[in-house]
């Protein structure tokens, strides 16, 4: 059946560029647009971006998907955006951002990570004890003790997702998922802890984030007629909040009750299911309370480079390749997987740590640094990208052992992101966690997430539950192989005791190159 209206649209704003995308109510995808754009890397283990160029990247692609699908924008009811989680930029009160964007993946903040941990504050069982390297309270800390001029300047201190929705709405508003993953935001605790951010220095910080705090599905205001104008729809349309991006992948996918697992496959892996009980344990991000879905509680793991080391091969080693696909008329990890795939579980002796912008779970170290061992003259290309689809995979098992060790037991896995492209990446990652893995008709499922709260926030569900369940359908299971999963055992042992062998000298490299 082809789309029908009304229609809803959803942006994903993503690491490595933007997506926007016309969906039906029955989760009918009509048309996407992506736009790119930089990263731009000052020092090892930062990361930035311009946050004009999301702005420039929505504008683009809402005005593309228009163009190319002929839809009325008269038919159009919502619209929502998600952004990548701890994006944080410093703006005015009018929005102008003082500084590039830090982005999540960015490590700067290790120093203030040790100072909040020093804290000791009860608030911290809700995030395994500390706080990750990536998140708000560490980035704004960084900036208060690094840049002082730019952070008492800032009117707010706000994520990716806060600042587009601004842009639409012209509303200040911060998403409970957010807030609450990476701000050290309780809902049952009244918020954030006043007493807990003056004990780690950051006193001041309330009077700069936003006081409206949203549900996702939440409706945050109306389409300004400056935005409608740029954007090329009619003002005041819903405006939904939306949330980190992972977690609107979560929708997407219909991961919205306990015993699933979304594993959200793109520069980084994240890992998200929701719980009845809260789940501790220093490994694991979380428990977060009423996160995602009211009354459940989200459980996290990630990584914080998968599909950036895949990238990071094809960039660097991959040019022979790219030429012979190109002869071909192949995509070169098309020609890349099948020579991968012809290799044996382990790569015929490799075996990769994916930890090259540090460790996000279970070890939650940023200084743990990227490893290849058990290198020939043997080995090609091909067996370095098989040693790293795999090593992701490992980091995955890793997580979900984690999760297990605490009583909590994955049974289905609900894939998405650009990996699931690669079936060679997913049947591994099946193989290695023995854990079947699903696939939905819509593979943009942060995209049509983030339209599921659309749809809420215009009034079309009375919410994102049972909007999910109606927008998502199922497609594919990839089912493990028990031989294959027992050959990789020696393997993912090799890959788990590689980092405490290794950690020292890992640090000791980081610091000296941080002090030289």
């Amino acid at each position: 059946m082809s789309p029908q209206p009304p229609y809803v649209i959803g942006i994903d704003s993503g690491t490595q560029s933007l997506r926007s995308g016309i969906f039906d109510l029955e989760g009918n995808p009509v048309v996407f647009a992506t736009y790119e754009y930089p990263t731009y890397f000052p020092k090892p283990g930062w990361a930035e971006q311009e946050a004009a160029d999301w702005w420039t990247a929505t504008v683009a692609t809402v005005r593309a998907c228009l163009e190319r699908s002929g839809v009325n924008p008269a038919d159009i009811i919502g619209i929502s955006v998600d952004g990548t989680s701890s994006t944080v930029v410093p703006v005015t009160e009018d929005g102008t951002p003082l500084r590039r964007a830090i982005l999540w993946m960015d490590s700067r903040a290790h120093r203030q990570v040790e100072t909040i941990a020093a804290s000791r504050h009860p608030v911290l069982k809700y995030v395994g004890g500390q706080d990750a390297v990536e998140w708000m309270v560490p980035k704004a800390l960084w900036l208060k003790e690094s840049e002082p001029e730019v952070y008492h300047k800032a009117a707010r201190i706000v994520e990716s997702t806060d600042w587009l929705t601004w842009k639409l709405s012209g509303k200040w508003t911060a998403s409970v998922c957010n807030a609450t993953c990476k701000w050290n935001y309780v809902q049952s605790e009244g918020g954030w802890n006043a007493e807990f951010l003056s004990a780690v220095g950051l006193d001041d910080i309330l009077a700069k984030w936003p006081q409206r705090v949203l549900f996702m599905g939440d409706q945050v205001g109306r389409l300004t007629p400056a935005a409608a104008a740029e954007l090329g729809l009619p003002g005041g349309i819903a405006v939904g909040q939306s949330g980190i991006d992972a977690h609107a992948a979560m929708f997407g996918l219909n991961v919205v009750r306990p015993g699933r697992l979304a594993l959200i496959i793109g520069s980084s892996t994240v890992h998200l299911a929701l719980s009845s009980e809260p789940v501790y344990d220093p490994g694991i991000w979380g428990p977060y309370p009423e996160a995602v879905v009211r009354g459940a509680w989200l459980i996290e793991g990630g990584q914080v480079s998968s599909g950036s080391v895949i990238s990071w091969l094809r960039e660097n080693f991959a040019y022979r390749e790219e030429c012979e696909a190109k002869e071909q008329g192949k995509n070169v990890f098309e020609l890349l997987d099948a020579k991968a795939a012809a290799l044996p579980p382990g790569a015929e002796g490799l075996v990769m740590l994916d930890y090259f912008q540090g460790n996000r779970t279970p070890l939650r170290d940023p200084l743990a640094r990227g490893m290849i061992w058990g290198l020939s003259l043997k080995h090609g290309l091909a067996h370095l990208l098989r040693a790293a689809y795999e090593g992701t995979a490992f980091g995955t098992r890793h997580i979900l052992d984690t999760f297990a060790a605490s009583n909590f037991h994955v049974q289905e896995i609900y894939a998405c992101g650009g990996g699931t492209k690669s079936q060679l990446w997913l049947k591994i990652h099946a193989d290695v966690s023995g854990v079947p893995i699903y696939l939905t008709k819509v593979g943009e499922a942060s995209t049509l997430g983030t339209a599921v709260c659309a749809a809420v926030a215009a009034g079309a569900y009375r919410n994102v539950e049972e909007a999910a369940g109606k927008m998502v359908t199922i497609t594919d299971r990839i089912e493990p192989d028990p031989e294959a999963h027992a050959a990789y055992e020696f393997f993912y042992r090799q890959y788990v005791a590689g980092y405490p062998r290794m950690k020292e000298l890992m640090h000791e490299l980081v610091h000296h190159v941080e002090g030289a």
